[in-house]
C-alpha cells in the first residue's frame, strides 16, 4: 500500500499502519485510509491523542494484513450509532475507551475479561483491527467512559491501558495505609503505580535494572529505589527498610522472568505477588509448598473490563495523576517505535492530532 498525499484526499484519515509482506517482515508506515464508518452499536471518535505502549511492539500478535497501530487513545465523540443512543453520551463528549471490540460485553466470560467472550468474536483494537493512531476510530459504546474535565485530554491516552492496569493492580493488593508495596519495573506502568499507591497511603519501593527509570520513579514520589542488578545487597536493604520483614506486596510490571523470580525474596511471610507483566516463559519459581504454607500469595490483574474503568478514571482525576509525556506528530511514529525498541523512550510517547 503506497503513501498518498493527505491534502488530495480530504475524506480520508491519516493513520499509522503495520504492513506485513509475504515473509512476515513488518514495519510502521504512515498512510491515508478511508474514514471509518461506525455500526449501530458504535461511536465514531475524533481522536485527540494516542500513546505508544510496549505491547504495541509484540509483532507476533499481529495479522498478515495492514492494521492501524495503537490501543491507547482518547478523543471526542463525532457521531453515535442508533443502538448507542441514550447511553449517557453525547456528540462532542470527551471519552477514553477500552480496546476490545466485537465482544458481547454481557456473557459470563465478558464479566471476567473481554478476551474470554463466549461468542469467540472479541478482537483487540490496534492489533487485529484498526486502532487509535489515526484521526478517526470506531469504538463499541460499552467500552467508553467520560473523561473528567480535570484530566488533560492530550496527556490522558496512556491512562487507557497503562494507567488503568496500574490502578487495578494497586487497588487489588489488599493493602492498608502505611504498608509497603514494591514496584518491580519502574517504566510507564510502574510510574503510574507509584502515584496510585502514594495517593492510597502506601509506602513504595521501586526496583529496576535501569537507573534512568529509577530516577523517574523518584520524580513521581517513590520512597526508596534499588537497582536489583548492580546492588547485590538490595534484598537485605529492602528488608532493613521494612522492619526486617519485607514488603506486604510486590507488583511486577516487568515482563522479565528474572523480575518475577526475585519477587518472593523481598516479601514478608504471607505477602502478595501481583502479576501484571506478561513474561515470555512460565513462572517456574512457584511451588505448591510455598503456596500451601503461606510463604506468599499470588493474584493478577490487567486493563480488565469496561465496568471497572470509571473507578480508575475518577480516582485518577481526583488525585491529578497524569504521566510525564513527550508530544509527537503522527509522522514521528516510526521513530517512536524505534526508540522504544532500543530502550531510549523514558517518557510516555504520545501523538497529538
Amino acid at each position: 500500500m503506497g503513501s498518498v498525499s493527505y491534502s488530495h484526499l480530504p475524506y480520508h484519515t491519516r493513520s499509522s499502519l503495520i504492513l506485513a509482506n509475504l515473509r512476515k517482515s513488518k514495519k510502521v508506515v504512515i498512510n491515508d485510509i478511508p474514514k471509518p464508518t461506525p455500526n449501530d452499536n458504535q461511536f465514531l471518535v475524533k481522536i485527540q491523542s494516542a500513546s505508544l505502549c510496549h505491547s504495541d511492539l509484540h509483532m507476533d500478535m499481529r495479522p498478515d494484513y495492514p492494521a492501524t497501530l495503537g490501543h491507547e487513545g482518547v478523543g471526542h465523540i463525532d457521531s453515535i450509532g442508533k443502538n448507542a443512543e441514550g447511553k449517557g453520551f453525547q456528540v462532542g463528549d470527551a471519552i477514553g475507551t477500552n480496546y476490545f471490540i466485537d465482544c458481547c460485553f454481557e456473557c459470563e466470560g465478558c464479566k471476567v475479561h473481554n478476551l474470554r467472550c463466549e461468542t469467540g468474536k472479541s478482537k483487540l483494537q490496534g492489533f487485529v483491527v484498526d486502532g487509535f493512531f489515526a484521526e478517526y476510530a470506531v469504538v463499541d459504546w460499552q467500552n467508553a467512559v467520560l473523561l473528567p474535565k480535570e484530566l488533560d485530554i492530550s496527556r490522558a491516552a496512556p491512562l487507557f491501558c497503562a494507567g488503568i492496569t496500574s490502578f487495578h493492580s494497586v487497588d487489588s493488593c489488599e493493602l492498608k495505609e502505611g504498608q509497603w508495596l514494591a514496584v518491580i519495573g519502574c517504566g510507564g506502568l510502574g510510574q503510574y503505580a507509584i502515584q496510585y499507591a502514594k495517593a492510597m497511603g502506601y509506602k513504595t519501593i521501586g526496583l529496576d535494572i535501569n537507573d534512568s527509570q529509577l530516577e523517574m520513579a523518584k520524580k513521581v514520589g517513590v520512597d526508596a529505589v534499588f537497582n536489583s542488578m548492580t546492588n547485590k545487597n538490595y534484598v537485605e536493604e529492602v528488608k532493613k527498610l521494612t522492619d526486617g520483614k519485607g514488603c506486604h506486596a510486590a507488583a511486577v510490571y516487568s515482563a522479565s522472568n528474572a523480575a518475577y523470580a526475585g519477587a518472593p525474596e523481598i516479601l514478608r511471610v504471607g505477602g502478595l505477588i501481583m502479576v501484571i507483566g506478561i513474561a515470555p516463559k512460565p513462572l517456574d519459581f512457584i511451588t505448591t509448598f510455598d503456596l500451601t504454607t503461606g510463604r506468599y500469595r499470588i493474584k493478577a490483574d490487567s486493563t480488565s473490563i469496561p465496568q471497572r474503568m470509571k473507578k480508575a478514571v475518577d480516582f485518577t482525576a481526583k488525585h491529578n495523576i497524569q504521566p510525564d509525556v513527550e508530544f509527537n506528530k503522527i509522522e514521528d511514529l516510526p521513530r517512536m517505535v524505534e526508540d522504544m525498541e532500543k530502550g531510549k523512550a523514558e517518557k510516555r510517547q504520545v501523538v497529538v492530532f
